[in-house]
Formats: structure tokens, C-alpha cells, sequence
């Protein structure tokens, strides 16, 4: 069993920095690769990044990559998100997900609003 908490939403400007964590529960937090997701209104949830278990691969969407930079230290069962130059367009409720084949583990999502 697996719990992830996000936290670090809030609201910027056009141009600024958030960093989102999402802290993860279980001893087996090191053992599956990791992403995060986002869903702004009216629109489908998106990957936005993953990241392997060893935090030795990463894949990242068009639309964030250069800006967004995803890492986790699995000392801390933690997991981060850096955001910066954010945009209007990326706001939305990021949520954090496991995938142990299939992403079976979600966090109840933390907002993200960036003003122009």
C-alpha cells in the first residue's frame, strides 16, 4: 500500500518558480517508477513527467520540457516537481501517480495557477 500527499501549489505570475513534493508512504516507495500528472478544467489529465525508480531516466512532455525538471530522493520517500518559467497554460491540479504497470496510486492533487 501506497500514499502520496502533494503539497507546493499556489499562485504566481507569469515567469515564476514553484517546486511541488509529493511524499509517499511504504517501504517499497523505491522500487517504482514515479510521474506526474496534471488536469487543467475541461481537459483530459495529461503526464506532464516520470521518472524511473532510480531517478536514472526521466521522460518529460513537449510542453514542459527546458522548464520543468523532475527528480526524487528515495532516502526521503519523496519526490519533486521544479517548475520554472511557468505559464498561464500550465495551470491546473498536478497530482502525483506510482506505476506498477499501470498508475494504481494517486495523490489528491495539489492546484498550480499561474497568472498572466
Amino acid at each position: 500500500q501506497v500514499q502520496l500527499v502533494e503539497s507546493g501549489g499556489g499562485l504566481v505570475q507569469a515567469g515564476e518558480s514553484l517546486r511541488l513534493s509529493c511524499a509517499a508512504s511504504g517501504r517499497a516507495f523505491g522500487s517504482y517508477d514515479m510521474g506526474w500528472f496534471r488536469q487543467a478544467p475541461g481537459k483530459e489529465r495529461e503526464i506532464v513527467a516520470r521518472i524511473s525508480w532510480s531517478g536514472g531516466s526521466t521522460y518529460y512532455a513537449d510542453s514542459v520540457k527546458g522548464r520543468f525538471t523532475i527528480s526524487r530522493d528515495n532516502a526521503k520517500n519523496t519526490m519533486y516537481l521544479q517548475m520554472n518559467s511557468l505559464k498561464p497554460e500550465d495551470t491546473a491540479v498536478y497530482y502525483c501517480a506510482v506505476d506498477r504497470g499501470v498508475w494504481d496510486y494517486w495523490g489528491q492533487g495539489t492546484q498550480v495557477t499561474v497568472s498572466s
